[in-house]
């Protein structure tokens, strides 16, 4: 087996809202947006390609590999779609009071297609964090969107990657 899959969020993970000042963040126009990149992340993010493949799971989708890749020094890599995505039958159900926050949940499974994983978002479920706790296949990591990926996530990825996948990947 390959590589666990680590899909990355851009917006509160790589573009935090209110970085810590010593953060080493430029500011860059794209697409009409202020942006704040690191290259402490791209340096980061290339570490972690050691042990993970990297997969963009942002609405930023496709413009990610144009414009934030660049900046930090990535290669193009895969991206899970979400605008347009149909819901299929087998994908989880997602109670109404996550609509917004699990929106990502079902393309990212559908992407994994039962490959270990971790999930790098400023904005993942409590509910779904608490269920993956004891699973080996899989890791949601939760990012504060106002400082944005922290050296300790990236210890965390490493200390202990995703392994073997569970029968039942759809499994919530």
């Amino acid at each position: 087996m390959g590589k666990p899959l680590l899909y990355l969020d851009v917006d509160g993970v790589l573009n935090p809202v209110f970085p810590h000042p010593d953060g080493d963040f430029d500011t860059h126009t794209l697409l009409g947006y202020s942006v704040l990149l690191s290259p402490r992340h791209g340096d980061w993010l290339r570490e972690l390609a050691d042990h993970y493949a990297l997969v963009w799971a942002t609405t930023w989708e496709e413009r990610a590999n144009e414009h934030i890749a660049p900046l930090l020094g990535l290669p193009e890599l895969p991206v899970v779609v979400f605008s347009g995505y149909v819901p299929q039958p087998g994908d989880p159900r997602v109670p109404l009071m996550e609509l917004f926050s699990a929106t990502k949940w079902a393309p990212i499974l559908r992407h994994a297609q039962g490959r270990p994983f971790a999930w790098v978002d400023d904005c993942i479920p409590p509910r779904l964090v608490r269920r993956s706790v004891l699973r080996a296949d899989r890791l949601l990591l939760p990012v504060d969107p106002a400082q944005g990926l922290q050296r300790e996530h990236v210890d965390r990825l490493l200390r202990r990657p995703p392994s073997r996948a569970w029968p039942n990947p759809w499994a919530c």
